[in-house]
């Protein structure tokens, strides 16, 4: 892998994280590691000087084993990974790592760096420092039919915005 400029990222987030799935991961070598597989987010700027902080946006539900990561560590990685892995995506995103060596399973390499954990066969790696955390909640939804299609038990998603401090592609 490469470092690149976030500027010279070159991709339709729209696509990316919708069709092409990532895997949101956090935690280290030395106290351990989580991944799930996420087809919801954002990537854009907000806040800081100037044209804003590069930043992408992750959305954890609160019984998902990774949020109990994200919550702890001050970085989390981004993964991105070509078509050929949405076997082992599919797999990540449907099995707890509570109960298995998921990513061993899978045959993903972790690679560590900058305190947190990212994936040997990604394509596209973003590390981001968290810099906001909050709930989602009911009474922010304005279209109340997103509800009951997406929340039936009421377990909204906690939102992480995380600004993009490297952002590495596959040489």
């Amino acid at each position: 892998m490469k470092e690149i400029q976030v500027k010279d990222l070159q991709l339709n987030p729209m696509t990316l994280i919708s069709d092409g799935w990532m895997l949101i991961t956090a935690g280290n070598e030395q106290n351990g590691f989580n991944t799930m597989t996420a087809s919801w987010g954002h990537l854009g700027a907000i806040w800081g000087t100037n044209k804003g902080l590069p930043t992408a946006t992750v959305y954890i539900r609160p019984q998902r084993y990774t949020k109990e990561f994200v919550d702890r560590e001050e970085e989390f990685t981004l993964s991105f990974f070509s078509n050929d892995y949405k076997r082992q995506l599919a797999y990540l995103g449907t099995h707890s790592g509570r109960d298995e060596d998921k990513v061993a399973k899978m045959g993903l390499t972790p690679e560590f760096v900058d305190n947190t954990t990212y994936f040997k066969e990604a394509d596209l790696v973003l590390v981001c420092r968290k810099i906001y955390k909050a709930p989602l909640v009911e009474e922010g939804f304005l279209d109340k039919k997103l509800i009951t299609e997406n929340y039936p038990e009421k377990d909204f998603h906690t939102m992480y915005i995380g600004e993009i401090k490297k952002v590495l592609v596959r040489e």
